[in-house]
């Protein structure tokens, strides 16, 4: 039998971050109308529904326990430290759809605008935060490229990629249209049979404000703009348009601190230095690394599994408790995923929080600090309304900056209470499930989340 044999169309993969039926409304006039007339489909959401995981199914086709990419950060038991938010491709096993496709054709392209996991990967064109970390302790903006020439013009076209715009109090549409403007450029410059682009404007207002359409109309309307711009530059170029987004968004109220109840009942240890607490996850019997709606809970050793497993059962708010067996369920068990993986019923999600008095938290812990925290914190979006003035404050810090002063940015509220959405679990209501719109049918019912790399597969070739 001869193996099928493939023509490239030009395609663009346009991932608008928590796009769901949910946020569809007379504030996204464009996309609202532009899917309507489209073959959509809802994503029933994979666990867990985030960013780097969902990403790496869509660009292999294979599940986080093939892939190994089980969350946005998990514990490095060789090290024995919890990594968040790393950017090496290599961590992604298995082929990538742009690989599968130079094979069959080596003169195929790819250009990575803004997707997980950017760095020294094998796409031809890419760019991707990338903050400059100084000696003085400062942190400034930047972005990384592949060509590395490609930062330089773009920032001497487009500006200082707006970093601080991306994420933390100050996150707004700024950095979208920035990806948008870069996009653009790349396309026109360098022409790529695939483009996969990264919007991720919704993710602040609707961790923000819930699903509150009224309350998040301004972003709503910056964003559809955005999506319209880019639509209408590729229709143009007589590009094939896939839209899809990674997870809906969906609301909460109350926050699990799952590490203050595994540090109450003795499992978790800390570090004292000066008048902080550190979490020392070598040290510690049990800890949680919280990403949004799931906890990945790390065991040192099998005999504490069991204890930790009956008290997790027992804590209001946590739906599934799973456990590397019953992980398998969900192809989620892998050398990174927790011992047990804790899932939170709808309305609730797990802050990353180990310190019992707000006294002894951490100093990252009132800054924009991914990295360095053992966990996800979507509070690093407010700044803390119980300091007085604090835009004012921020203001002095900046002015401080520019004088070339020391500083320290420390206006991120301790309070989990603020934040109104999150994701990561299957939600009940399919209206916050993630959407699929391509030119090619689609099934009428929902499709999974492995079955996306065929549908963009299947949208960029037609068979000869």
């Amino acid at each position: 039998m001869k193996s099928a044999k493939y023509k490239f169309q030009k395609t663009v993969v346009i991932n608008v971050v928590g796009l769901s039926q949910s946020i569809l409304s007379d504030y996204t006039p464009f996309m609202k109308a532009y899917l309507k007339k489209r073959n959509t489909v809802c994503i029933k959401p994979m666990l867990p529904a985030v960013t780097t995981s969902v990403q790496s199914t869509y660009l292999t086709g294979k599940w986080p326990n093939q892939h190994g990419i089980v969350g946005n950060g998990w514990y490095d038991r060789v090290e024995s430290e919890i990594k968040f938010w790393k950017q090496s491709n290599h961590l992604v096993d298995g082929e990538k759809i742009w690989e599968r496709a130079k094979k069959i054709d080596p003169s195929f392209t790819c250009a990575k605008m803004f997707w997980w996991y950017n760095m020294y990967s094998s796409v031809d064109y890419s760019v991707t935060p990338r903050p400059q970390y100084h000696a003085d302790g400062v942190k400034a903006p930047d972005c990384y490229s592949n060509p590395p020439e490609l930062r330089e013009e773009l920032q001497k076209k487009l500006g200082q990629f707006p970093l601080f715009h991306f994420w933390g109090p100050n996150a707004n549409i700024k950095s979208t249209k920035w990806i948008k403007d870069a996009t653009l450029y790349v396309d026109q410059k360098y022409n790529p049979t695939l483009s996969l682009v990264y919007l991720p404007h919704l993710d602040y207002g609707l961790q923000k404000y819930g699903n509150d359409t009224l309350k998040l109309k301004k972003e709503l309307l910056e964003l559809d703009q955005v999506v319209k711009e880019l639509i209408t530059h590729y229709e143009d170029q007589k590009t094939k348009v896939v839209i899809l987004s990674e997870y809906g968004i969906s609301k909460v109220t109350t926050p699990i601190h799952i590490n203050r109840i595994l540090r109450e009942n003795h499992f978790l240890e800390v570090r004292k230095e000066r008048w902080y607490e550190h979490l020392d996850p070598g040290a510690s019997k049990a800890f949680s690394v919280s990403d949004h709606q799931l906890a990945h809970i790390y065991c040192h050793d099998e005999s504490v599994v069991q204890s930790v497993k009956k008290i997790a059962k027992q804590i209001p708010g946590v739906d599934l408790v799973l456990d590397k067996k019953e992980q398998k369920r969900f192809q989620l068990n892998h050398n990174r995923s927790g011992d047990l993986v804790l899932v939170a019923k709808d309305g609730f999600w797990f802050s990353y929080y180990y310190w019992l008095d707000d006294k002894y938290a951490p100093d990252y812990a009132r800054l924009v600090d991914i990295h360095r925290k053992p966990g996800y914190d979507p509070a690093e979006l407010f700044l803390d309304p119980k300091k007085k003035m604090a835009k004012l404050r921020v203001m002095m810090t900046l002015l401080r900056k520019k004088l070339g002063f020391r500083y320290l940015m420390d206006f991120i509220p301790l309070d989990a209470t603020l934040v109104q959405g999150s994701h990561g679990r299957v939600p009940k209501n399919q209206d916050f499930y993630p959407i699929l719109s391509t030119e090619i049918p689609l099934p009428k019912k929902e499709i999974s989340a492995i079955k996306v790399y065929d549908f963009i597969w299947d949208q960029m070739t037609a068979k000869i």
